[in-house]
């Protein structure tokens, strides 16, 4: 009997459907969500996700700039793979989304909200893109679309948070949410993947009462990463926090209109969280939901404001929250954005593309004992195309771990933190003789990485650091090629010098064995 009804449990497991939601805001730090342990935040619905689920701590985003996070997000390849290394650029013809891969096996793939992927402006373009429902598709552009001129205004105004009758209504987050909830009442009996993708709480952070004057006054504790005076630091956050480093350390934290709005905004997209979740307990209480943000915002820490080429834990360490696993347990390996496409792509029974550059999840959100990641990896490449601020061209890569991060910055001065004795990140340690073997360890990691992934700007530069002595540049570097095995989709690449398909990943070693073997092309 009772190997009949593990049978039948199994059987009916099988016949489960498959559908997961992705939730996502724009600008939402990990403190800023209260189940991290800053209990002044009011984001009850997120709060009650991570109960029922996994919270990672160590989270982190592959580029902390809109666009080149969302392509990561989207793709599973990271911004230097996938041409979109700055806001502003779209993706190349040959880039797959997971939505065009779900697509086209078969699951039905809903985009509703922000998604700064077309090369358009902020907003938009307005055009649902391939592998998406074109009925929900609702990116800014169509939101402003429905407004009339006057109210277009209005809805780039931060003021109009406090005009008499501003109604929850008017705001993008509630309409995203209403189409949300139709999107799950139409397709509850089939597999789907659905992503929710808010602007809020990003600026200009409108939201009704009572959220626009919830966090009135609020001022952020004085933590001792406000008092980072950047010495030792890279020239670029010297010149990033202006007159800052001058200020005294109680000045630095300080309360003001944009910052209250800005909290009470992502207590008011959780609240829009709230009603697509409990129309998804209603209907789908066995759905995989993720929860997570492209990136964070420096508010004042180590002297910086918004983001930019820093892999600073305010604005790189996102949270992350996933619920159809194991309940109520805390993950503190390493995690990355890197990893949804794959953990998604395996939660639906499909191979994995050879393109992907991250691993699936779901052993871990099974059962969290297991690590997939030992280190993650995050980049800096530029913020925009059309304007220079952000420190214009910034390249910057880094690696991290539960203990150290390494953060190579190609034109100005690395860092090295050792997370365990300096969690505020503020004892840059990059020219310490104690921890020159642990950064040429991480370095190494880093440089395979680059290589791995035959990111777009590797170079002898990235080895030939004033700490890394005795390294000694090659005009072919490490003899690595472009090769990209993207064959779901398209064919092999042939190699230049053969016009055959690729069989090695480095052309020098091909060209050896080739010689070795009398000039056969047998290897």
């Amino acid at each position: 009997m009772k190997k009949g009804k593990e049978r039948t449990g199994l059987e009916e497991k099988r016949k489960r459907k498959k559908q997961v939601i992705l939730f996502m805001t724009d600008t939402t730090r990990k403190d800023m969500v209260g189940c991290y342990g800053n209990r002044k935040m009011y984001t009850p619905n997120l709060d009650s996700l991570a109960e029922e689920g996994i919270r990672y701590e160590n989270a982190y985003t592959c580029q902390p700039v809109c666009g080149p996070a969302r392509s990561a997000i989207f793709t599973g390849t990271f911004p230097h793979s996938n041409g979109v290394v700055t806001n502003g650029v779209p993706f190349g013809a040959n880039v797959k989304t997971i939505g065009q891969r779900l697509t086209d096996s078969g699951i039905r793939c809903g985009y509703i909200g922000k998604w700064h992927l077309d090369g358009g402006d902020y907003f938009g373009l307005g055009k649902c893109p391939e592998g998406w429902e074109e009925k929900y598709w609702y990116d800014m552009r169509m939101y402003l679309e429905e407004l009339t001129k006057e109210e277009r205004v209005r809805s780039r105004q931060s003021d109009e948070a406090y005009r008499y009758g501003f109604s929850e209504e008017f705001t993008y987050a509630h309409r995203c949410s209403n189409r949300a909830v139709r999107f799950l009442e139409e397709f509850s009996e089939e597999d789907f993947f659905l992503t929710v993708s808010y602007d809020e709480p990003h600026g200009p952070s409108l939201c009704p009462a009572p959220y626009n004057k919830m966090y009135e006054g609020f001022r952020p504790e004085n933590s001792p990463e406000f008092g980072d005076d950047l010495k030792g630091k890279p020239l670029l956050q010297r010149l990033w926090a202006g007159d800052m480093p001058d200020a005294l350390e109680d000045d630095v934290p300080q309360t003001s209109e944009f910052l209250s709005l800005f909290l009470g905004c992502n207590s008011f997209v959780d609240h829009e969280i709230g009603r697509v979740l409990h129309r998804l307990r209603e209907k789908m209480p066995d759905a995989l939901v993720i929860f997570t943000s492209d990136h964070g915002d420096m508010l004042g820490a180590h002297r910086l404001s918004s983001k930019g080429a820093t892999a600073y834990k305010e604005a790189a360490n996102i949270p992350l929250i996933i619920k159809g696993g194991e309940k109520g347990k805390i993950v503190k390996a390493p995690a990355s954005h890197i990893d949804i496409v794959p953990t998604v792509m395996d939660y639906f029974g499909l191979p994995l593309p050879k393109l992907l550059e991250g691993k699936s999840m779901l052993p871990q959100i099974y059962d969290t004992v297991k690590t997939v990641n030992e280190v993650v990896f995050t980049e800096f490449t530029r913020y925009e195309i059309d304007h220079d601020g952000f420190g214009g061209l910034q390249p910057m890569r880094a690696v991290i771990s539960e203990k150290y991060k390494l953060v190579v910055h190609l034109l100005d001065k690395d860092e090295f933190y050792d997370l365990e004795a300096d969690p505020w990140e503020l004892d840059n340690r990059i020219d310490d003789e104690a921890y020159l073997d642990t950064i040429r360890e991480y370095h190494a990691l880093l440089i395979r990485h680059m290589n791995d992934t035959r990111d777009l700007y590797r170079g002898y530069q990235w080895s030939m650091r004033p700490w890394n002595k005795g390294f000694a540049p090659k005009w072919d570097n490490e003899g690595y090629t472009r090769q990209r095995e993207n064959e779901e989709y398209e064919p092999r690449q042939l190699d230049y010098d053969t016009g055959l398909p690729m069989e090695s990943a480095v052309r020098h070693k091909y060209l050896y064995e080739r010689e070795e073997n009398n000039g056969s092309d047998e290897e």
